[in-house]
């Protein structure tokens, strides 16, 4: 009898839960970590967690074997070598994922983006960097209700306005009258 060893249980259980993770994730995007101290992912990985994102640090060969067979994610295979950290943003927040990764790079200046993958596509840097430039889902949705304010004061205007212009064209025959 062959008895499965304690490694390849915990790496089998790693690779389950990082299907766990891809499979509420719309974006996923390669860093090279190498450099970066452990204070340093730390702190990436605050900024990622106020964004609701995760920034998780695996093995290249278990990241394969999880989206082995998943044409969705197996793009993600080209990028991955070296040591590699993995940011992963739901649809909600890929823009604040991206941009808080920015910051992040900005201060520490040790870490490069290789790509990315987003409903099974590649992206490369600049695709990534573009993908900062959209709005959150707080900035949409203060956007829309900015528009639909807008939309209900000029709705408010025009209603008030009916009634001053008959009291107005009331005024101006009465005028009319009295100056006859």
């Amino acid at each position: 009898m062959r008895t499965i060893s304690k490694s390849l249980e915990s790496k089998q259980k790693e690779v389950a839960y990082i299907k766990g993770l891809l499979a509420e994730t719309q974006l996923a995007l390669v860093i090279d970590y190498q450099g970066l101290s452990v204070a340093e992912i730390r702190d990436l990985r605050n900024r990622l967690r106020e964004n609701n994102s995760t920034c998780k640090v695996t093995k290249n060969t278990l990241m394969s074997k999880a989206v082995e067979g998943d044409a969705n994610w197996e793009p993600i295979n080209q990028f991955l070598k070296g040591s590699s950290a993995f940011i992963l943003a739901d649809a909600d927040n890929i823009g604040g994922a991206v941009k808080a990764y920015q910051a992040f790079q900005k201060d520490r200046k040790k870490s490069d983006c290789r790509g990315g993958v987003m409903e099974g596509q590649a992206l490369t840097k600049d695709q990534v960097k573009a993908l900062a430039d959209l709005p959150t889902k707080e900035e949409l949705i203060a956007q829309i209700a900015g528009s639909i304010n807008s939309i209900t004061a000029k709705v408010a205007r025009s209603i008030n306005e009916v009634p001053s212009s008959l009291a107005r064209a009331v005024d101006a025959v009465k005028s009319q009258k009295e100056a006859a």
